[in-house]
């Protein structure tokens, strides 16, 4: 029978950043127990990347990472790099390829990648538990003692790698927010990111383009993306608002160039050169049909271009660079990708992850306000938290 001294560290969570920790830190010889209260261990790294898990991005730096506090990731970032990742995929012989934007794959499933990690858990003598909810944890005595189904475990060190709400099917929670709490430490209010967008009002039209997708530079705040855009019946997603919402606060717009390589005067030229030609008709040569169709009819410019004065074309074309959408909120945890918030840095150890105010109690992963642009930058920031936690356990 186990008994509570034959730990050196308990990390709560077997996801991405949990696995990395518990793997790392076991290698270094701490006797480490990795507790999830979920069946099986890294659920969200296998439905991840469409199952075939985006597991870094080759373009990682600090500036593609939102926080209260943009510096703090930069020290874990800069001591685990997106090619230190890659060595250890390639040392377990899982092929790659980079699909587009520094985006990083596994050739085959995501499934490698938890076998990978559980292996490197192995090698570490990591102790993994699973199934069982986490019913407390206390702190006395220089020890953190956690009830996990009907055991108790106890450990001079705690790793909160619970990750935060977004995927609730998945079995997400705001456990770590709850236990940040319990232990002083501040939370910034989470909230959705990487998450479709919800449309009403006078933007409801769109919704009937539902099934549409096209390029575009998509604009919030002060974080402009150009990726696609996709229709939906709801709103608005794709690559582009996707990454635009992480910037997006309710109340604020959220403005699209249809035609972010168009050329200025590109409409008036157009008018020269194909007089009979219509603003659909101009607009079908580089959008869908039907977002042609709809644009025009905003625009309100019926009938041929060279029956428009080059001031109304003008105008067009500057409302087409800047089209305003006004999002009513977003599709939620339950279609975010990750959480924006979650556990104050200022509160951390940027170093080594650890809290200020309570010794051995450390935060990784998206528990932590540290969130990341679509396409491996949060499993990036996975591996590097977590392996900054296990350096100092």
């Amino acid at each position: 029978m186990t008994t509570p001294s034959d730990y050196d560290a308990i990390v709560l969570g077997a996801g991405a950043a949990g696995l990395m920790c518990a793997a790392i830190a076991g290698q270094r010889g701490r006797r480490v127990l990795l507790l999830d209260h979920a069946e099986q261990v890294g659920k969200k790294i296998l439905i991840s990347g469409g199952g075939r898990c985006n597991f870094t991005n080759i373009h990682t730096v600090p500036e593609r990472y939102l926080s209260a506090n943009p510096h703090f990731a930069k020290s874990a970032l800069a001591r685990y790099t997106p090619a230190d990742f890659i060595a250890l995929v390639d040392a377990h012989g899982i092929a790659w390829h980079e699909k587009t934007l520094g985006q990083l794959f596994c050739d085959g499933s995501a499934k490698q990648v938890v076998a990978m990690l559980l292996d490197e858990a192995a090698k570490g003598g990591v102790e993994v538990r699973c199934g069982m909810p986490v019913r407390g944890v206390e702190h006395a005595g220089g020890r953190f003692r956690v009830t996990f189904g009907d055991q108790a475990f106890a450990a001079p060190n705690l790793v909160i790698a619970t990750g935060g709400p977004s995927i609730p099917k998945m079995g997400a929670s705001g456990f770590a927010y709850d236990l940040a709490r319990q232990f002083g430490l501040k939370v910034v209010e989470p909230r959705p990111a990487l998450v479709p967008l919800t449309l009403g009002g006078g933007d409801v039209l769109f919704r009937e383009l539902s099934g549409v997708a096209t390029p575009v530079e998509a604009r919030a705040g002060k974080a402009a993306f150009r990726e696609a855009a996709l229709f939906t019946h709801r709103g608005l997603s794709g690559p582009a608002i996707l990454q635009a919402s992480s910037y997006w606060r309710h109340g604020e717009p959220v403005t699209i160039d249809f035609l972010p390589d168009a050329a200025p005067g590109w409409l008036v030229e157009a008018k020269r050169t194909r007089p009979r030609a219509t603003l659909a008709g101009a607009l079908g040569t580089a959008l869908p049909d039907r977002l042609a169709q709809t644009l025009t009819e905003r625009l309100a410019l019926p009938g041929e271009l060279g029956a428009q004065a080059d001031r109304k074309l003008a105008d067009a074309e500057a409302r087409l660079k800047r089209w305003t959408f006004h999002p009513n909120g977003t599709e939620g945890f339950a279609k975010a990708e990750v959480t924006a918030g979650g556990i104050s840095t200022a509160g951390l150890s940027s170093q080594t992850m650890m809290a200020k105010s309570v010794a051995g109690l450390y935060a990784v992963g998206e528990a932590v306000d540290v969130t990341g642009w679509l396409g491996g930058y949060n499993f990036q920031w996975a591996w590097a938290s977590g392996y900054a936690a296990a350096q100092a356990l």
